[in-house]
């Protein structure tokens, strides 16, 4: 299983899931409530555990701002702070639950998962085009029985599109055309592109554009480890002039791809999953189209992790996988990850040692 990479901000929610009913959801194993303020509208994130005998206080009930758990009545504030229990006056100075650190930005509710004195909001990476009104988009998510690690690598490398997404988004050019990579490992960033002069238009982009015809396909993938993951898509009819020196691109279609991978528990992850578009902006028959068209897709990635998982959780141990050309992105993307999870791992032994220092002093 690929480790959790924790001291890092996590997409949680979509913006429009969280209100004043109570959501429950696991991030990196830790169950978490989140809700909106009344009044400010902000959203609170609390451990989805009542101290007092572990009830979810997701299935439990709002009292102004305050969390009210469902079994035994006792009471937490937004700061997770036990406010009342029942049967008397004293609460006890460990009623309390943990809370989160969230930024609502791009649509996107982030959470961050580690030691709250290392959270740093301005490095989110950003997704504007979910909010620009020069856009327009279609989401969803869904949850995968996989570990987090496997989607990652479906998605640094797109020449499975030609195999299990043929007849929607895959031509026989995406499998065949080179890919160049390129490493930040210091950001944490990963870059694959494809580009294709001369490719099989898909029915994704023939039905949603009207192109008829070859095309000029690019594919340039932009991966911010651990959980962020952008695909800006361009395609244009074959011949059709490239983007000019200002970067102006009037004869292209162009997408936005975005999804958010945030592990869940062990073995589990949540995919979230954004298309977004610079044409046919208010037309209602298009984007329908482009909504089940992608969940469609979406949905044969899902089937195939799940069943890629339940397949690797029965190899013999010592397998050997073997890897190729095709895979320099994604094995970038798991050195990165691993990094990342041994330097969080390393802070984490810090703090606890400091604290034990503390406690003998």
């Amino acid at each position: 299983m690929t480790a959790f990479v924790r001291n890092q901000w996590y997409v949680a929610a979509y913006g429009s899931e969280v209100g004043r009913e109570l959501l429950g959801r696991t991030i990196l194993g830790e169950p978490i409530v989140f809700y909106r303020t009344e009044e400010s509208s902000e959203v609170v994130a609390l451990a989805d555990r009542c101290v007092h005998r572990r009830f979810p206080l997701s299935k439990s009930h709002l009292d102004g701002d305050r969390v009210v758990c469902g079994y035994h009545g006792f009471t937490y504030d937004t700061t997770g702070g036990c406010v009342y229990v029942p049967g008397q006056k004293r609460v006890p100075r460990t009623a309390r639950v943990s809370s989160y650190k969230v930024v609502e930005q791009d649509s996107f509710v982030w959470i961050w998962i580690g030691d709250p004195d290392l959270a740093d909001p301005t490095a989110i990476p950003r997704a504007r085009h979910l909010v620009d009104p020069a856009w327009t988009t279609v989401s969803g998510m869904e949850p995968i029985d996989g570990d987090y690690g496997l989607l990652v690598d479906n998605l640094m490398d797109l020449s499975h599109e030609t195999y299990l997404h043929g007849g929607y988004i895959g031509t026989p050019e995406v499998a065949e055309t080179p890919i160049t990579t390129e490493v930040d490992d210091e950001a944490g960033i990963v870059r694959v592109n494809r580009h294709m002069d001369d490719a099989e238009c898909p029915p994704f982009y023939a039905r949603s554009t009207g192109i008829e015809g070859r095309i000029s396909r690019w594919q340039d993938i932009e991966y911010h480890a651990p959980c962020l993951y952008l695909l800006h898509s361009r395609i244009a009819p074959v011949g059709a002039p490239g983007p000019g020196p200002n970067g102006e691109d009037g004869h292209a279609f162009h997408t936005e791809i975005t999804y958010a991978i945030t592990p869940s528990s062990e073995g589990k992850v949540h995919d979230f999953w954004a298309v977004s578009r610079d044409f046919a902006l208010n037309d209602d028959e298009v984007t329908t189209f482009m909504r089940d068209f992608n969940h469609t897709v979406v949905m044969q990635d899902v089937d195939a992790l799940n069943l890629l998982q339940k397949t690797l959780d029965t190899e013999p141990d010592g397998y050997q996988e073997l890897s190729i050309n095709i895979d320099t992105g994604g094995l970038a993307a798991r050195r990165i990850l691993a990094r990342l999870a041994e330097q969080g791992a390393g802070e984490a032994e810090q703090q606890g040692a400091g604290q034990s220092v503390a406690a003998t002093r």
